[in-house]
């Protein structure tokens, strides 16, 4: 066990979070172990705590508005963990980074215009386009044993086919774990460019750094006239239910678009908690971080290698980035056997590979039908969570699986 683990794991059942008290509802069940929704059974950092509990000793909650304090210290943290200087006017306010993306189709897109994501993909996504009366449009990551890549002349194909508008793009990339090369980066906004493509693009998860770095989309190519970076510090230091995310916005135009777009909604600024929060996560929580992710690298390496010594022919693609390992138990398990193993015998709270994909009914290509066929035998375990939690359901598996012969 960690130092980190010792002093920041928090077993969370009965304190009203989504992820383990939430588990009733989403699978019929509250004695599961928890490794679905993509938030961390660890406390924040002791900085978020200290300036938490100075707001609840003053106990004014009034009306309120962002410091360029608040500003600063996120464009310190993205120059220093990521090498790209923000500017404050570029930053805007979002409940969510979901929220964001809703939001930024709305402002630079029509009904109808068709939005690409790469597949699979993070499931809210594809919600997003199609809440939004666009049309979704997916190019197929190519999969060779667990490694993807992006399929770069099945990219612009379907750019010029569909007559695409948007591109919403995760990096890193959930749930395969990629964190994306400079080079595929830029080949992605080189043709978007080419095509006239906007490109939102998801960065929430771009501190948990695994095995990969980080490269931020819009350092990566001469994209500031036609891309937006969203991201948050929620993922990193585990403050989702804060409500607090931050677009970064350097073309003036699609400010002014957005700008008017969002002018009708109600809750353009932040609760005064989410700004304190992010300040002090940002400026007080590196060495948090640092601790987190030696644990969540300890957690992969320890569920990858143990799954594959155990299990030869299964599939765990290398984590990069993010806390949430992609595993295809296909080898072993038929998608008709995946629930009744993987939930009801192993008693594992998971999100399922079909979620990620678009169903097959809207696929479009013999490839991409395929793929999103074999989706069911795929699993997504969250391992931002403690390492008995980890070695108790890798274990489950493994005997489960082990026992069908």
């Amino acid at each position: 066990m960690t130092d980190f683990e010792k002093k920041y794991y928090w077993d969370r059942r009965g304190s009203g979070c989504a992820k383990w008290d939430g588990m009733k509802m989403g699978f019929g069940a509250d004695d599961l172990i928890a490794m679905w929704v993509a938030d961390m059974d660890f406390r924040c950092p002791d900085s978020v705590r200290e300036a938490m509990s100075k707001l609840a000793e003053m106990n004014t909650y009034g009306y309120n508005f962002p410091s360029f304090s608040y500003y600063k210290a996120f464009m310190d943290w993205e120059q220093k963990r990521h090498g790209y200087q923000v500017e404050q006017p570029w930053i805007r306010y979002t409940p969510g980074v979901v929220c964001g993306i809703y939001r930024f189709l709305g402002a630079l897109t029509a009904p109808g215009d068709a939005c690409i994501i790469l597949s699979p993909c993070y499931y809210p996504f594809m919600s997003a386009v199609e809440d939004t009366g666009r049309r979704l449009v997916c190019s197929m990551l190519k999969n060779e044993g667990g490694v993807y890549t992006p399929d770069f002349e099945d990219f612009e194909a379907v750019i010029l086919r569909e007559k695409v508008k948007a591109f919403v793009f995760c990096s890193p990339h959930n749930p395969v774990g990629r964190v994306w090369k400079k080079e595929e980066i830029a080949r992605l906004l080189e043709i978007c460019e080419k095509h006239g493509v906007y490109v939102i693009s998801d960065e929430i998860h771009h501190d948990l750094e695994l095995t990969g770095k980080h490269v931020p989309t819009l350092s990566a190519y001469p994209c500031e006239k036609f891309t937006v970076m969203l991201t948050a510090a929620s993922k990193t230091f585990n403050m989702a239910g804060l409500s607090h995310s931050i677009a970064v916005v350097p073309d003036e135009t699609i400010r002014k678009k957005y700008d008017a777009y969002v002018k009708p909604f109600t809750g353009m600024n932040a609760n005064m908690t989410g700004y304190i929060a992010i300040e002090a996560a940002y400026r007080g929580g590196e060495e948090w971080l640092e601790g987190c992710l030696k644990l969540l690298r300890s957690n992969a390496k320890y569920a990858e290698e143990t799954l594959k010594a155990a299990l030869p022919k299964i599939v765990v693609s290398p984590l990069e980035g993010t806390y949430l390992q992609w595993v295809d138990l296909g080898a072993y398990l038929k998608p008709s056997e995946l629930k009744a193993v993987v939930q009801d015998e192993c008693r594992i709270a998971v999100d399922w590979g079909h979620q990620f994909f678009p169903s097959e009914s809207k696929c479009e290509g013999d490839r991409l039908a395929a793929e999103a066929g074999k989706a069911d035998a795929h699993i997504r375990l969250n391992l931002a969570t403690s390492r008995e939690n980890v070695v108790l359901a890798v274990t489950r598996l493994i005997e489960a699986i082990k026992k069908r012969g």
